[in-house]
């Protein structure tokens, strides 16, 4: 696709810096982390907790539970480009209002689950609304608050994954202890609803116009009044549609390494035990890995994030894919415990470099009229993808006997995909209007 750049005249207005005040979008940002957060009781360290109680509780298989699950979060994943769609027509506000309530009710519905029928449809709409819509939210909230310093503050947000997976584990485990697994989940559900409605109803808002601002706080003064009093809409430099995003190479190159990563490692953790004891360790040493993994997550989520300021997502995202690569080798030919534990830091580097550089780049690439959209149809390939690891990999366990096939393919597959980040081009939109252009903010 040939790439054409378009220049406007500046319209008659300044942008000025914030005048002291805080800035809305630093409440925005626990707002999102705990949005994110909020997601566990349909993520599968959430659910792994109930697991064997809802499986034995009604009478089913290893395989007809594995099965129920892959199924409610294929046919989760399919309506998130929807989600996105409504984010941008009716604003994030109203559409995370909507979900939180629906994912509350979700949890309800898990606690009135006798059949297998009934728990497919739970398992479908606690991924869809959980993993789904709340994290899908949550991770396109601050690309409306900030610019400048959108990488960074959007690795201080992933956190609230690594900070749920170490609280949401024990509470669930509590629950499940003092009520059973049907009515752990109805409590989960009354915290959703009488905890998070009410904060964000109070608190969370769409973007800085709600405020006079744009972007990073600056405040756009006109020159002159608009005629209808309202403020003229700012616009990114290129804002795609979905279909235009569609037709750049960067789009697809991205998009397919998010989902590949998404894929393998949902894989990996979901045979992890069986996968380290084909080279003689045990549940302690998958345990060992998880712990070193997720610790060494969080330092490199808050690193990854400062680093996507600074340097070329292209860059970040190949090393990223190599750290991945080079922690699936490790596992894959482990032969002494210190290499399951340079595998879990290698796997937290990787991570943490990775998605660092590619939440960002959506908005940075792409504009923001369209995000909803665009980030919605990617969520749906990312979470697709991510049901069909542990299939595979059960697959090429049956038919050779062990996961050495898988796990000699899912180290392979992020090499090319690195190589192809190097050279995909940053899309320039042909033929673009803007309105406006914001300038950068003036000193104070």
């Amino acid at each position: 696709m040939s790439t054409t750049s378009c220049s406007h005249p500046v319209s008659n207005t300044a942008v000025q810096s914030s005048s002291g005040k805080l800035y809305y979008g630093w409440i925005m940002l626990p707002l999102a982390m705990l949005a994110l957060a909020a997601s566990a009781p349909g993520q599968t360290y959430g659910v792994m907790i109930f697991n064997e109680d809802i499986r034995t509780g009604l009478g089913l298989s290893h395989s007809q539970f594995a099965l129920t699950y892959t199924l409610g979060t294929i046919i989760g994943c399919l309506p998130i480009t929807f989600f996105g769609t409504a984010m941008d027509r009716y604003g994030l506000r109203r559409t995370m209002l909507v979900m939180v309530g629906l994912f509350s009710l979700a949890c309800c519905l898990m606690s009135l689950v006798n059949n297998w029928l009934l728990l497919l449809c739970s398992f479908t709409f606690l991924r869809m609304l959980g993993p789904g819509a709340l994290a899908f939210l949550s991770s396109n909230t601050l690309s409306y608050w900030f610019e400048r310093k959108l990488g960074t503050v959007e690795g201080v947000r992933s956190t609230g994954t690594a900070l749920s997976m170490m609280v949401a584990p024990p509470v669930g485990l509590l629950l499940l202890h003092q009520f059973g697994w049907q009515n752990a989940y109805l409590c989960l559900g009354g915290m959703v609803a009488f905890g998070l409605l009410p904060l964000f109803w109070l608190l969370f808002r769409n973007s800085p116009a709600e405020f006079g601002r744009g972007l990073d706080g600056v405040e756009a003064v006109r020159e002159t009044p608009v005629a209808d009093g309202k403020m003229e809409e700012t616009l990114a430099d290129n804002d795609f549609t979905l279909a235009e995003a569609m037709r750049t190479p960067a789009f697809w190159i991205f998009g397919c390494g998010k989902a590949l990563y998404a894929l393998i490692q949902t894989a990996l953790f979901f045979s992890l035990v069986p996968i380290l004891s084909e080279r003689g360790f045990g549940a302690a040493e998958a345990a060992t890995l998880t712990t070193v993994f997720g610790t060494t997550l969080i330092f490199m989520q808050l690193i990854g994030g400062a680093l996507a300021d600074y340097f070329s997502p292209r860059f970040l995202l190949s090393a990223g894919l190599i750290f991945f690569s080079t922690g699936l080798a490790l596992v894959s030919y482990a032969s002494s415990g210190w290499m399951v534990v340079l595998a879990g830091m290698i796997f937290g580097c990787g991570q943490g470099t990775f998605f660092g550089a590619i939440q960002p780049l959506w908005a940075r690439y792409y504009g923001r009229k369209h995000l909803g959209k665009i980030r919605g149809f990617l969520m749906t390939l990312m979470v697709g993808c991510s049901a069909l690891g542990p299939l595979f990999a059960g697959a090429t366990f049956d038919l050779f006997g062990n996961f050495s096939v898988a796990m000699n393919v899912f180290t392979l597959a992020p090499i090319p995909v690195a190589i192809l980040c190097l050279f995909a081009p940053k899309p320039v939109k042909t033929n673009c209007e803007r309105p406006l252009k914001q300038l950068a903010p003036a000193t104070a």
